[in-house]
């Protein structure tokens, strides 16, 4: 998969007190599984705590990739989705349980069964920003599906859920996700 490079501008203070960039260039935090093609993950910038800490390091992202941000943080990151024919119709449930556990995936964030609408739905314990940059894709849920453009904004609240790119192009998104209260079992 031939990712764009997204530019990454950090801030900071010099010793002086001065607001100044620290960084500038491209996020070299790109994640992608073979155990899920066609989709990449961009890791911008993760927060393990609240309130956040405003001073720290110029990167804050671990080498690994994690589904769900730490207790109390949150994750910013950009997806992108290329068109899921090819990868959605080989996809099991074994190979969409392999993938998230690549992730980071915890158990509860594994909802995959026969019944599903989508192989790749799943639930996580986070409240997530989804926002549509380019291209579109349909969020799928239990009973419904909605199409999502460029502009469109998702609040997902721990709900059971899929992405599902139908269009000839891909879709690049941009999400931040926050550390939620325990699911309760549904």
């Amino acid at each position: 998969m031939d990712v764009k490079a997204v530019r990454r501008i950090v801030t900071g203070h010099d010793a002086a007190g001065k607001a100044v960039v620290i960084a500038d260039g491209p996020c070299p935090h790109i994640r992608t599984s073979p155990a899920r093609g066609g989709v990449a993950y961009t890791n911008l910038w993760t927060i393990d705590r609240a309130p956040a800490p405003i001073q720290g390091p110029a990167d804050p992202v671990t080498p690994a990739m994690n589904l769900e941000p730490p207790p109390l943080g949150n994750n910013l990151r950009i997806v992108e989705f290329e068109p899921e024919a090819p990868h959605r119709t080989a996809a099991s449930a074994a190979a969409t349980r392999a993938a998230f556990a690549a992730m980071g995936g915890a158990a509860h964030a594994l909802t995959q069964h026969e019944n599903a609408r989508h192989p790749w739905m799943h639930r996580t314990k986070t409240v997530d920003y989804g926002i549509v940059l380019s291209g579109e894709i349909y969020l799928v849920l239990d009973d419904s599906e909605v199409l999502m453009r460029p502009g469109d904004v998702c609040i997902q609240r721990g709900t059971n859920h899929a992405w599902s790119n139908r269009s000839e192009r891909n879709c690049v998104m941009a999400f931040v996700l926050i550390d939620g209260d325990r699911l309760e079992s549904r």
